[in-house]
């Protein structure tokens, strides 16, 4: 029924469409045509209509800035995307082009495929598997509006998988604009549950909240960002699934790996994060050149784990000739149950000066800054069902740094050097150079382990690394911009250092490996357009020194054939293929008591070519897709398994729309 109904919502938008006939307001720039910063566009009277009563709010009068361009005194008005491309792309592993892995399913912990460069100097929590599910501090976008905007987005992903964000934006003076974006999904459990009728069926709940403002005074000379972010995210831990038992015609038992239906590792095992993110970025123009700014960022963190039935989940399991052992590799003292909470707390201020010159076409930015950092962690654990443990770590850091940028007189050329320096600590310094045919640019770092990797005391795992060394991070880069006519080629290269390198092992224990080891990869991405036909996608093949504490798959590959058209003058419609595949190796393991993703020997993953079919739609301001999620699921195997013990999705079919109104 629920099927049956989105189907025919469908065809009625189209259909009204078709009936209307209509010009769309949107841009022409039709499949594969990024939205870029549109002009100024005049508006006359109050309600949004001119004198021949012609709508004229939409898109072009609906604009917003970025932090990070405000901070690079570069700033950009950019427009609302309307275009249609990515339209069908709805989960955070399908956005990041798969570049992110995670337990198969909507809300599991997510993990980077490849070298993750630290994001900044400092000690950081080492919590971070649920963070790209939270609004993002450099993400959120500061509006300008005309008329009041609103984004409505639902997708309902198959396999019950839901997401809906709401996003509303208005301006209360003419450069003064609040607004607030929410977002809640959901997913439910594929394997362990007892059905549809189950009242733990839940597998992943979020909910997330931004509220944004900005202003700007009558002389431009001041400019103000403020945004609270909140992200309230639980997890049902399952452990993976264990494999059933199937009969053969002949009464046989044959082990079933891939049991969809299959029982878990765990039950009664539930996890939260929660995150209360302050951010205000205020900066002044004291004169030519010459500015004054600070960034002031408090945040609050909590990740909670409880296991109420660590006796039943610490037993071993035999199925056939196959033995499971107890899912912790060990549990200290009392076996009744596991409660882990731990508490972050930071308050971190930037402030310094910078100004930018331009002469002749050219234009020199420069910034020098002093940040300042306070933070603590408290960790609390329980030793038996009724005593808790409890340990602390307080901290003040200092950091000067300096940024420089030239921009050179073509506007398509620029480059950039930065340099910060940890007080008794380490250092980050980073150069890069782009132009219209090459970037290229080297970043090294040294950095300090995280605070999980320093200390961890629990029932199941402690450890005191207090003669961990820094982290040392040197990544030398260059990517060529090749064009010619409607073929685009990107071949690029990307070679890592890695010094005294942290890593959990097969225990799920933090070791620092001595020495260094390096990684090579080579990529390419491609962009072809034949007339209404477009191919695209990136590959990379990746080679290590050493594959025993870094596991990522030598071969990668995205790929994406699409097919666009307009139907009956009103209907935009784009339809393809989207594909990716990863070469078999050892992934990744997940431990949710730790929240950490650590080496294993014993599954190889991935090895798939995994094949989602889909259409997106635009019908005036409204964007809709389709969408048949592992297509090919049986067509060559039984299934694959995203990570150890956990079984990609099944085939599913999925709808979405996003729906912009400017009024």
């Amino acid at each position: 029924m629920k099927w049956s109904f989105l189907v025919l919502t469908l065809l009625s938008l189209v259909s009204a469409a078709v009936r209307a006939q209509v010009p769309t307001g949107f841009p022409s720039g039709f499949g594969g045509q990024q939205s870029r910063p549109g002009s100024t566009t005049g508006v006359t009277g109050n309600n949004g209509i001119d004198d021949s009563t012609k709508v004229i709010y939409g898109p072009k009068s609906t604009r917003y800035v970025l932090e990070e361009d405000i901070f690079n005194n570069r700033r950009k008005l950019y427009t609302v995307d309307t275009t249609l491309d990515d339209a069908h792309k709805y989960t955070y592993v399908q956005r990041s082009n798969f570049l992110y892995q995670d337990l198969g399913n909507l809300g599991t912990p997510m993990h980077p495929v490849f070298v993750s460069m630290p994001d900044q100097l400092g000690t950081q929590t080492g919590y971070s598997v649920f963070a790209p599910f939270a609004y993002q501090t450099m993400g959120v976008k500061y509006f300008d509006t005309k008329s009041p905007f609103t984004d409505m987005y639902l997708a309902l992903g198959g396999r019950n998988r839901n997401i809906l964000r709401f996003d509303f934006s208005q301006n209360i003076t003419p450069r003064w604009n609040v607004g607030f974006n929410v977002q809640r999904f959901t997913s439910q459990k594929q394997f362990g549950t007892s059905g549809s009728n189950d009242a733990n069926k839940l597998l992943a709940q979020n909910w997330g909240f931004v509220g944004h403002t900005n202003y700007r005074s009558k002389n431009e000379k001041y400019t103000m960002l403020l945004h609270f972010i909140n992200m309230n995210h639980s997890l049902a831990e399952q452990g993976g699934v264990l494999p059933g038992v199937r009969l053969t015609e002949e009464g046989d038992s044959i082990i079933n790996r891939y049991d969809y239906e299959g029982n878990a590792r765990l039950t009664s095992v539930n996890g939260r994060e929660i995150r209360n993110d302050w951010h205000l970025y205020h900066q002044y123009v004291l004169g030519n050149g010459f500015q004054l700014f600070q960034r002031l960022d408090y945040q609050r963190h909590k990740n909670y784990y409880q296991d109420d039935t660590l006796r039943l989940n610490q037993s071993t399991k035999i199925i056939g000739d196959l033995v499971y052992p107890g899912f912790y590799p060990t549990i200290l003292g009392d076996t009744s149950r596991i409660e882990q909470d731990a508490r972050f707390r930071l308050v971190e201020n930037m402030a310094g000066i910078k100004g930018i010159y331009s002469f002749n076409g050219s234009a020199f930015n420069y910034r020098a800054y002093l940040r300042n950092r306070i933070y603590g962690q408290y960790t609390r654990y329980n030793s038996s069902r009724t005593q808790h443990n409890e340990y602390e770590t307080r901290r003040l850091e200092t950091f000067v740094g300096g940024w420089l940028g030239y921009y050179f007189p073509d506007s398509l050329s620029q480059i950039t050097a930065e340099a910060e320096y940890q007080v008794g600590g380490g250092f980050r310094l980073q150069g890069q150079f782009d132009s219209k045919f090459l970037t290229g640019g080297y970043t090294a770092m040294l950095v300090d382990p995280t605070l999980l990797q320093e200390r961890y005391q629990s029932k199941v795992f402690f450890w005191r690394n207090e003669n961990f060394r820094l982290r040392g991070y040197n990544h030398a880069y260059g990517k060529l911009n090749l064009r010619y006519q409607s073929i685009r080629l990107e071949p690029g290269l990307d070679y890592y250092l890695l010094s005294n390198y942290i890593y959990f092992d097969t225990d799920a224990i933090a070791r620092q490996a001595s020495g260094s080891f390096s990684v090579l990869q080579a990529g390419l991405g491609y962009r072809i357009q034949a007339g209404k036909f477009l191919a695209s996608g990136q590959t990379y093949y990746t080679i290590q020194s050493r594959t025993d504490i870094l596991r990522t798959p030598p071969f990668f590959a995205n790929a994406q054939f699409q097919y666009e058209f307009l139907y009956a003058k009103a209907l935009y419609v784009q339809a393809g293929v989207e594909l990716n595949y990863k070469s078999s190796y050892f992934g990744d393991a997940y431990m949710p008591l730790t929240q950490q993703y650590y080496l294993q020997n014993n599954q190889r993953t991935e090895g798939y070519l995994l094949t989602n079919v889909y259409a997106n739609f635009r019908v005036n301001r409204t964007r809709l897709f389709v969408k048949l999620t592992n297509a090919t699921e049986g067509l060559f195997n039984q299934g694959y398994f995203a990570a150890p013990g956990y079984l990609q999705l099944r085939r599913a079919f999925a709808f979405g729309v996003d729906w912009y109104l400017f009024d």
